[in-house]
């Protein structure tokens, strides 16, 4: 069932299926003929799997675990050095923006503690991704299956080696049940090595066709818009996006359109429109995006914006939008301010003290803008401020705001500057969470620094 969603869904798995593939078929050729036509083309697939996604790199890993002896192949290294070479500029690319995919992937999608329904849900999602009726008979066959040579060994090192590190990464974070896609390929091969003919039990044929049947009926379901379907869950983003953007695009005319802590509403007003004019404001509740990292921002400061949300702000007058995906609330915003790329860091990333203390830090921010930038709010209709929030979970225990001193502060393009914020701490003693934001309304503030643990003893 996985692989019928990407068949229809534009996401980087579905590159990263394409080049999976022509991994495993090169690799299979390469492991009968040393040559160095198909090392290349093994290489040039495995580079267009880690374009894709970098879990492209457990293809790597866990093939050379299956089989060692490729590391004794002159070959292999040109296969190494062509992949290497061919993806340095992603490698260029993230050092000059200081790794922000590592960061994110490594850091900033880690839940605060851990919650058993990431793993309970993970292995649910795994048996339903391979097929809602026979996914577990496809698991149980494998975990029965004996390898007999090399390609075999690597398809089952590559399916069980992708499942035990997703699964135990859902110690830390909740797991999308399709990260495991690049496992699934071998999962498929692995089924129709093991269900020959003669081990096929005569019950799995009529659920198969059940199976078909369940997905069809999903799939007949999106393309006739059936009523059920435009209710449930993921199924329901398929319908209405011409329609919702028409009646945003009434109001906003050409102006750019800013939507909240999403990246899809925005990518879809920009497809349905034809241009560029849809912006994700990502903001301290969520995770960073494409967005933050594309120069739109930059590019929308001080100008006429029209933000789009869920619910109508307090600060200003909205329009109702009443649109095919729900009931949307439009707002005219004169003189767009925000503060994206500003960067707030603190020395330590674990701060321990007493309840109810006072702890001065010395804050460094720096401009990542290519421009100057100042925080004065001299002829602004929204101040700009810096607010300290401490967080316990999903609640915010307390926020403080700077000293008005901080609104003479201005900075030189890429400039880093020393500020003094004294931090008063919460009053209970327990291990937080402490974020800064460089905010300006009516925008909730985005995450100008890394969450810092402060514990409170």
């Amino acid at each position: 069932s996985i692989f019928h969603i990407f068949g229809f869904t534009t996401t980087p798995d579905a590159p990263l299926f394409f080049f999976g593939t022509l991994f495993y078929f090169f690799y299979q050729q390469y492991l009968e003929k040393d040559k160095p036509g198909i090392a290349i083309l093994l290489s040039l697939s495995l580079v267009g799997a880690l374009y894709s996604k970098y879990h492209a790199v457990l293809l790597v890993v866990f093939t050379l675990i299956a089989n060692p002896k490729l590391l004794s192949r002159k070959s292999f290294w040109l296969i190494a050095a062509s992949t290497l070479i061919l993806f340095l500029p992603h490698i260029f690319w993230q050092i000059n923006h200081d790794f922000p995919s590592l960061k994110y992937h490594l850091k900033e999608r880690e839940a605060d503690h851990y919650q058993f329904q990431f793993t309970y849900l993970f292995l649910i999602g795994q048996l339903f991704m391979a097929g809602p009726l026979v996914g577990w008979f496809w698991f149980y066959r494998i975990v029965k299956f004996r390898p007999t040579d090399v390609f075999t060994r690597t398809l089952v090192f590559n399916f069980v080696g992708t499942i035990i590190f997703f699964l135990a990464n859902t110690l830390k974070v909740a797991v999308q049940p399709h990260w495991t896609l690049i496992g699934f390929l071998p999962m498929v091969m692995l089924v129709l090595i093991a269900l020959q003919p003669q081990h096929k039990p005569k019950w799995l044929q009529p659920i198969l066709f059940l199976n078909l049947f369940l997905l069809l009926l999903m799939r007949f379901g999106l393309m006739l818009k059936n009523p059920v379907s435009m209710k449930i869950g993921v199924l329901k983003s398929y319908f209405g996006n011409p329609e919702w953007t028409n009646s945003i695009r009434q109001k906003a005319r050409n102006a750019y359109v800013i939507f909240p802590d999403q990246f899809q509403n925005p990518s879809w007003y920009s497809y349905y429109t034809n241009s560029q004019k849809g912006f994700a404001y990502d903001s301290r509740f969520y995770r960073r995006t494409q967005f933050d990292i594309w120069p739109i921002e930059d590019s929308l400061q001080q100008k006429r914006i029209y933000y789009v949300t869920d619910a109508p702000l307090n600060e200003i007058s909205a329009d109702k939008l009443n649109t095919a995906k729900g009931i949307f609330y439009g707002h005219w915003i004169d003189q767009f301010r925000s503060y994206q790329k500003m960067q707030v860091e603190v020395d330590s990333a674990q701060i321990q003290i007493s309840a109810g203390k006072t702890i001065p830090l010395q804050l460094k921010i720096k401009n990542e803008y290519a421009k100057p930038v100042n925080f004065s709010n001299a002829g602004q209709h929204f101040p700009v401020v810096l607010r300290a929030y401490v967080m316990q979970g999903d609640s915010m225990i307390s926020n403080q705001m700077a000293e008005p001193d901080f609104n003479q502060l201005q900075f030189k393009p890429g400039e880093i500057k020393s500020y003094p914020f004294n931090l008063k701490t919460p009053l209970k003693k327990g291990n937080y969470n402490l974020l800064f934001s460089i905010k300006s309304p009516p925008f909730a503030g985005p995450r100008s620094s890394p969450v810092i643990n402060l514990t409170i003893q």
